[in-house]
């Protein structure tokens, strides 16, 4: 029994370790890519920014078709297996980019990077299925915690690395540490796999026709598409836009990695209170606050003219983020079957990476058509057809301090 205890809680160590460096490899160089697509080629405005969009969105493009599939996988082979292949692929991977001079081979890269993606759900797959029921609640909240800590603090590291060396030894420095995590998880992590009940796997065939309300379901895998499209519209321009707006004159990347990282900080700080506030006063006055409150912020941070102020702004995106993606996860599995909870969430994760594919490349292209100002335009546009929509599929929306769904 001792040994279970202290089996589950290595995992846990462990995991967590492996998610920070996994959140935090895949974030820190994110900021900077569009930077670096810029020097593997003389290429004018237009080019660039075209180039930064296919270049952020194939891997997503990648992660959305493969995901079920990996998950698939994983029931019938083990997450610890999932959990090797994807964090020694990225470590290969990610640390072969620092060597490219070629922006082809930087897409192909990146589309394999796609295919090494999976490493955090798994963890939090066998953490879950590893740890005692009574404390697996527990658990997980703390895994959580190791992939948004290193989500935050990646941008920011790869800043400083990136201005203290070079954007190219950022990704060896990545490949290297992902290696790290490799050889932990090889060693240290501990699966007592069971198959998974394929007769279960076999029911999804005919996935909406098992839910009372399939309507609701698309409405909100369809809005975390979108919600992650408008704020992975803004990734592929973000430096070249705080590098115009610095004159570029300072330390663009250290500056550029610290507005990356200020939605990912305002979010790890408003999320608990948002869902507080959800379970209390109603799940829909919280979505309904988050849409309104991003299209309000989005706008006017294509008309800014000083850092300090897309810094302000950024922040508060972080608030509409914390309110958003938890609330649609909330209403997601109040109106799931238990035994479908692990096939919904897996479609959600590839509606979020399909979000993230079309925002990368509408923001390379937007930005190419109306100057970078034009992407924030059309990111907040997009959320208020998204808002229109859900006013008109999901009809206690319209009425949010009426309910408490």
């Amino acid at each position: 029994m001792k040994g279970a205890l202290e089996g589950w809680r290595r995992n846990l160590a462990v995991l967590w370790l492996g998610t920070f460096i996994a959140g935090m490899g895949f974030s820190e160089v994110m900021p900077f890519l569009s930077l670096y697509v810029s020097e593997l080629g003389d290429f004018n405005r237009g080019q660039l920014t075209m180039y930064s969009g296919v270049t952020y969105a194939v891997t997503f493009l990648v992660i959305a078709i493969v995901s079920p599939l990996w998950g698939k996988l994983a029931d019938r082979r083990g997450r610890k297996l999932m959990l090797l292949r994807s964090s020694l692929g990225m470590a290969i991977v990610i640390g072969l980019m620092g060597f490219v001079h070629n922006i082809w081979m930087l897409i192909l890269l990146r589309f394999l990077q796609g295919l090494c993606a999976g490493y955090i759900p798994n963890a939090s797959a066998l953490v879950a299925t590893e740890t005692p029921k009574e404390s697996s609640g527990t658990a997980i909240g703390i895994l959580t915690t190791g992939y948004v800590s290193g989500n935050l603090i990646g941008p920011i590291l790869g800043g400083v690395l990136a201005q203290v060396f070079s954007i190219r030894l950022t990704f060896i420095i990545t490949g290297i540490l992902l290696l790290i995590v490799f050889f932990l998880s090889l060693t240290l992590v501990h699966e007592n796999f069971k198959p998974g009940d394929m007769a279960t796997e076999k029911q999804t065939g005919s996935l909406l026709s098992q839910f009372k309300n399939p309507t609701l379901i698309v409405t909100l895998l369809v809005s975390t598409m979108i919600i992650q499209m408008g704020n992975n519209s803004i990734t592929p321009i973000i430096s070249l836009y705080v590098k115009q707006l610095m004159h570029n004159v300072g330390p663009i990347t250290v500056v550029a990695g610290i507005i990356a990282a200020l939605p990912g900080i305002s979010t790890l700080l408003s999320a608990p209170r948002l869902g507080h506030l959800g379970d209390t006063r109603g799940t829909d006055r919280i979505l309904v606050f988050g849409f309104v409150f991003a299209i309000l912020m989005y706008f006017p941070q294509g008309l800014v003219s000083s850092i300090w102020t897309l810094g302000l702004l950024r922040f508060m995106i972080g608030i509409s983020d914390g309110a958003l993606f938890p609330t649609v996860q909330t209403l997601l599995s109040k109106n799931t079957p238990r035994a479908l909870t692990g096939t919904i969430f897996s479609w959600n994760q590839s509606f979020q990476a399909l979000g993230s594919m079309l925002g990368s490349l509408l923001g390379g292209f937007v930005s190419n058509w109306f100057d970078y100002s034009g992407v924030f335009i059309f990111t907040a546009l997009s959320l208020l057809v998204n808002f229109i929509v859900v006013l008109i599929f999901i009809p206690s929306m319209r009425h949010p301090f009426q309910n408490k769904a």
